[in-house]
């Protein structure tokens, strides 16, 4: 029988105990950051690890995420988190088996230094270079796509520029910007390309001078990567794993807050959006096909029991025939509602094949009807705008009246909600102190299957101040707190 591979220094067969711990508190941190991640997977990632040695980071990584990634919009955050967690890994800073949070050893206080300190600017081997030959050795490396050298000079220019010292409470985006700003990388791409152009033999066609900016845009974005790495590799030294992954953790997609995304989570969450609808659909249709047993069917459970002599053997049910409701959507589009608005419109819409109609409302002050710009279109993102720069929304002043626009919505759309209508009411309820008309919802409830609303704030926020969600809810068949993707994929399952 052969030995399995090493898979750090001084381990002969198997994770030593160090990494198990260490894949234990990776796990740990992935749930937190919400990657669902399974017992069985953690069983999984830890036989996968005895094959794939430390060293080989990339495989490592690859390995893992096998084992535990479902999603594609869960591995920016496993990415992040497995770079805390393994930064001080691998025989590139060679600390082998070393506790989790050990300095590595270009951090360690030198003989004679105060116990317990961590000092970030140790001398090094190239701490004798000026600053001009710095740039120079770094110019040449980037010029000749030296990897080696280019990781060398990134752990260089961190020791010199970053100004890193131990406990201070600094992000770190600051030390990057600091030492972005003393390489002057700007600079150095107009230089590389100009070397490059002197050093051809024949003059440049633009096509080749473009592709030799492309590939020189894509080396220094490779040494900002391992100045990034170095930087987070010193914070956790300084400051242990767990901390350093609770100040980088971020949102996934799916718990990423409607009304406080920024522009950058807005296009993340956009993207998760039609993944989510897809697997919605085929949630509902499932649902729908496979519903439970209906009431026993006497009739017909006599008829097949003579077979039985009388006897009856096999019971019979009736099973339901589950018809599709009719969805009438009422979304309050102003302010920071606005966001929550599009997304639930665009959700709704993109599984409207699972309802027999979806009609959809917006108002702030005024109220107006907006299902012709789903009609006839593919493109749900094109609609949504229109409904944000052509609805007809506003009737005095522009600040939100649910109860004029819930008063008018009734007077002229009242007539057509029926016992298989859906009627689901976005918004935070915040009425400006206006009159609440909430009479209006609990006719509605008298007609409608069902009555619900959505809140995107958060519930602890409702009925304080100008919002009467209160009012509203009485009268409904539940009230939903709806702040993300995930909390509005759950309440999707009340749909059917």
């Amino acid at each position: 029988m052969t030995d399995a591979p090493a898979t750090a220094e001084g381990v002969d067969s198997g994770p030593g105990d160090a990494l198990v711990e260490l894949l234990g508190g990776f796990v740990v941190e992935l749930r937190q950051a919400g990657i669902p991640v399974s017992l069985t997977e953690h069983l999984d990632a830890a036989d996968a690890v005895r094959c794939i040695p430390l060293d080989d980071r990339e495989a490592f990584k690859y390995a893992l995420a096998a084992t535990m990634v479902k999603n594609h919009a869960h591995w920016r955050a496993f990415s992040t988190v497995f770079e805390v967690y393994f930064s001080l890994r691998g025989s590139e800073y060679a600390l082998g088996d070393e506790e989790p949070g050990a300095l590595p050893d270009d951090l360690e206080e030198g003989e004679g230094g105060p116990t317990g300190e961590r000092p970030a600017n140790r001398g090094g081997p190239g701490d004798a270079l000026t600053p001009e030959e710095l740039a120079q050795m770094l110019f040449q490396a980037l010029l000749q796509g030296d990897d080696a050298m280019v990781r060398a000079m990134a752990r260089q220019a961190v020791r010199r520029f970053a100004g890193m010292e131990p406990g201070r409470p600094v992000g770190g985006t600051y030390y990057l910007y600091r030492t972005l700003r003393n390489l002057d990388l700007e600079g150095m791409l107009e230089r590389l390309v100009d070397q490059a152009r002197s050093d051809a033999p024949e003059d440049l066609t633009q096509l080749e001078e473009r592709l030799q900016h492309d590939e020189f845009e894509h080396r220094i974005d490779q040494l900002k990567q391992e100045i990034e790495a170095e930087i987070r590799r010193r914070l956790v030294a300084d400051r242990g794993v767990e901390a350093m992954a609770r100040t980088l953790r971020k949102p996934l997609p799916e718990d990423i807050d409607f009304m406080h995304a920024s522009r950058e989570e807005m296009i993340s969450l956009r993207k998760a959006l039609q993944p989510l609808a897809r697997r919605l659909a085929v949630r509902l249709a499932r649902k729908r096909r496979h519903g439970r047993k209906g009431p026993l069917d006497f009739r017909s459970t006599v008829r097949h029991s003579l077979s039985y002599g009388g006897v009856p053997a096999e019971p019979r049910f009736r099973y339901p025939r589950p018809s599709k409701p009719e969805i009438f959507v009422v979304a309050d589009i102003s302010g920071s509602v606005a966001a929550f608005a599009r997304f639930t419109l665009h959700l709704v819409h993109a599984i409207a094949s699972q309802f027999s109609r979806v009609r959809s409302f917006v108002f702030i002050d005024g109220i107006d009807e907006v299902t012709r710009f789903f009609e006839g279109t593919e493109d749900i993102v094109e609609a949504v705008h229109r409904v944000n720069t052509e609805a007809d929304v506003v009737w005095v002043d522009g600040h939100s009246d649910y109860g004029h626009a819930l008063e008018v919505f009734w007077q002229r759309w009242g007539t057509e909600i029926g016992p298989k209508t859906t009627v689901i009411i976005l918004g935070d309820a915040r009425n400006n102190y206006h009159a609440s008309n909430s009479w209006v919802v609990k006719e509605v409830r008298h007609r409608a299957r069902h009555v619900y609303w959505l809140n995107p704030e958060p519930r602890a926020y409702w009925d304080t101040g100008d919002s009467i969600v209160g009012e509203y809810g009485v009268h409904c068949d539940g009230t939903f707190e709806c702040r993300n993707l995930r909390q509005l994929e759950r309440f999707v399952d009340h749909l059917v």
